[in-house]
């Protein structure tokens, strides 16, 4: 397994740490264009594992993609405080114009594309234009790391593992995102009825605090460190063994739509195996979750639709 990662900063390098430790992969490539800096990083990487595993990590360019299996995408410009991830989609959409057709050009074996640069949605759509690849090879990480921010912030409420609560994120992996409350569940239990049961009350007010925590939590962290990678990179991580393991988990990833909305990358429940994409499932919501996807999706698609025109 060959994985190569374009993109050396906080998230890129991060994610490659992740990865290496993981014992997932016999070699990960990384690109940017600094290449120091990516040779510095797989150099700084190599000395880390000889703690742990054994895997190849290599500095390259673009000619170094053929038989690679995974491309992670992290390059982009990062997002600054007060800055959402819509800002970033100028900057990065003439990055993405130079990368992808790179990709296009040296990686023969359709490789399955993972998006990591925000904004997520949008720039997975990009490269679904740019690489006209079966939908099914490109993914976005989507609202993977929103649901497991989520799960995080309930655990922390609750007083129970998150890892044990069933609580998803979808939509747009950003401001408009949805966090569907009417199906989370916990050891087949209702989130009301746990919370019940420990003393807990998860009112109107709980769910505002709760959700503005998810929502803007990148915020949080990017005003205090400057940017996000440790839940990114493990996010990440998670897809990818996901994909090797062909587990058919289920995840909240971004990937294409068609529907009456237009035709756009979101995060839905998805399965996915070695192969990518296998299925995407339609989660139980009520009326208002229903009302607030449409609204998230009906977002993206302006913003989608604008900066595919500059494509042409």
């Amino acid at each position: 397994m060959k994985i190569a990662i374009i993109g050396t900063g906080s998230v890129g390098s991060t994610i490659a740490y992740t990865l290496a430790l993981s014992s997932l992969t016999e070699q990960i490539l990384l690109i940017d264009i600094n290449k120091e800096r990516s040779f510095a990083e797989a150099l700084d990487i190599s000395h880390a594992i000889t703690f742990s595993y054994n895997t190849n990590i290599i500095s390259g360019d673009y000619t170094d993609l053929k038989d690679t299996n995974i491309i992670i995408i992290t390059a982009g410009a990062n997002q600054k405080k007060d800055e959402t991830r819509i800002d970033l989609l100028n900057k990065n959409l003439n990055l993405f114009k130079e990368i992808i057709p790179n990709i296009k050009k040296y990686a023969h074996n359709f490789p399955i594309i993972i998006v990591a640069t925000n904004p997520v949605d949008i720039m997975t759509e990009i490269t679904l234009k740019l690489l006209q690849y079966p939908t099914s090879k490109v993914i976005g990480t989507g609202t993977v790391l929103d649901s497991a921010r989520f799960k995080s912030t309930l655990g922390s409420f609750l007083k129970i593992s998150p890892i044990s609560i069933q609580a998803n994120v979808i939509g747009e992996h950003g401001d408009s995102e949805v966090l569907l409350w009417s199906s989370i569940s916990s050891g087949s239990t209702h989130i009301n009825n746990i919370a019940s049961t420990l003393d807990k009350k998860i009112d109107s007010k709980t769910k505002q605090d709760i959700d503005k925590a998810v929502r803007f939590s990148a915020y949080e962290i990017i005003k205090g460190k400057g940017a996000t990678y440790y839940g990114i990179a493990s996010a990440t991580q998670h897809i990818i063994k996901s994909i090797i393991t062909n587990n058919h988990a289920i995840l909240n990833i971004s990937s294409h739509h068609k529907n009456s909305l237009g035709k756009l990358c979101y995060s839905m429940p998805t399965i996915i195996g070695k192969d990518g994409i296998i299925q995407t499932l339609i989660p139980n919501m009520n009326e208002n979750e229903r009302q607030e996807l449409i609204k998230s999706v009906k977002t993206l698609s302006t913003h989608t639709q604008n900066a595919l025109s500059f494509l042409k």
